[in-house]
């Protein structure tokens, strides 16, 4: 049987995804479990709770992404997973369920980096090559800037010192006494704030290299929406305040994650720039994005909609390593910690020896 269908598995985080992509590329099935409502009262993602939600979500979503793409499990040639960055917990059980997967149907396993295939979701659906590009990846963990040459060649060449942009968002949304997820909540309250109501600090800007940091603006949201700490610091933030709190952060934001793109393409020389992530949603980034490359001649690609936040679709880039040999073997581990300066999968280690 000529096998031309891989599984691909996401649980880095708080989503329990699966996929399957034919290899032309064509997504065939996407399936997505959120767990927004089991964080929600704590405005942020609990790691156990998280993995917990795994653990009983996974098999019927594998199930459900096999069914919707009316393809069975001798079908595929090969399973996929993300094994880095994320949540131990959680990564540990997609893991699992992919070497399971593997050693029963005696096929390829392959492990995937979680943000270089936000990159590669920027060429899902038929939208053309990407590389070579400055990849871009704006999410709630994660605010990365590569240098990718190919699907399976990326540098990282610059990323969030503390907070990333995602999570300030969430723990500004807080401040706000806002709803989690914080993303959406502080862009619908941005819209009908003044973004210039608050002079909020650009941090990192005026710094040479491609680093961020967050951790700053975060606090100064704090002090303009409740005071400085001490006796008659406020313990909410007052409502009249909100929008043009919103919209003074999400400026500050943006104006940071579009300068530093603007730094990486003149570095790298890259006339593409490639964003994903959830943060990459955002309608006010979207557009100030499209601004700055139509100011600088170059393409710009955001991923589609739908392949923006956590999902297994983004893991066709799988595709490319089988082309390329990499596979992993089934003493595979999770690599939970953060990114790292060079990725395996430029080397010819296999993304599992490591």
């Amino acid at each position: 049987m000529n096998r031309r269908h891989l599984l691909a598995i996401e649980s880095s985080c708080d989503e329990t995804a699966s996929a399957v992509i034919r290899d032309d590329g064509k997504i065939l099935s996407s399936i997505v479990a959120s767990q927004d409502q089991l964080h929600a009262e704590f405005g942020g993602v609990v790691p156990e709770i998280a993995s917990r939600a795994h653990v009983t979500r996974i098999v019927p979503v594998l199930s459900s992404a096999l069914d919707a793409a009316g393809i069975s499990r001798t079908d595929l040639a090969a399973v996929a997973v993300t094994s880095e960055p994320g949540l131990v917990g959680s990564l540990l059980v997609g893991l699992t369920a992919a070497k399971t997967l593997a050693m029963c149907l005696d096929i390829p396993l392959v492990t995937v980096n979680h943000i270089e295939a936000h990159v590669y979701a920027c060429g899902l659906d038929e939208q053309g090559p990407i590389f070579p590009c400055v990849g871009f990846v704006v999410s709630g963990g994660h605010t990365s800037l590569y240098d990718c040459v190919s699907a399976v060649d990326f540098r990282l060449i610059g990323g969030t010192t503390d907070d990333a942009a995602g999570e300030a968002f969430d723990k500004v949304a807080r401040i706000l006494g806002l709803p989690y997820p914080g993303g959406p909540s502080v862009a619908a309250a941005a819209e009908s704030g003044n973004p210039r109501a608050f002079d909020m600090p650009r941090p990192m800007l005026k710094n040479p290299g491609l680093d961020f940091s967050f951790s700053g603006l975060k606090t100064a949201v704090l002090y303009a929406a409740r005071g400085v700490p001490g006796p008659e610091q406020l313990s909410e933030t007052p409502v009249d305040r909100v929008p043009d709190l919103a919209a003074s952060f999400q400026a500050a934001v943006v104006d940071v994650l579009v300068q530093k793109a603007r730094r990486a393409l003149k570095q790298t020389r890259h006339r593409r720039l490639c964003v994903g992530g959830g943060v990459a949603a955002n309608r006010h980034l979207r557009d100030q994005l499209t601004a700055m490359a139509q100011q600088e001649n170059i393409e710009l690609r955001i991923a589609p909609l739908k392949y923006c936040t956590d999902n297994a679709a983004m893991a066709a880039i799988a595709w490319e390593y089988l082309r390329a040999g990499r596979t992993a073997d089934l003493d595979a581990d999770v690599l939970p910690g953060l990114v790292r300066r060079r990725s395996p999968h430029a080397t010819s280690a296999s993304p599992g020896s490591s």
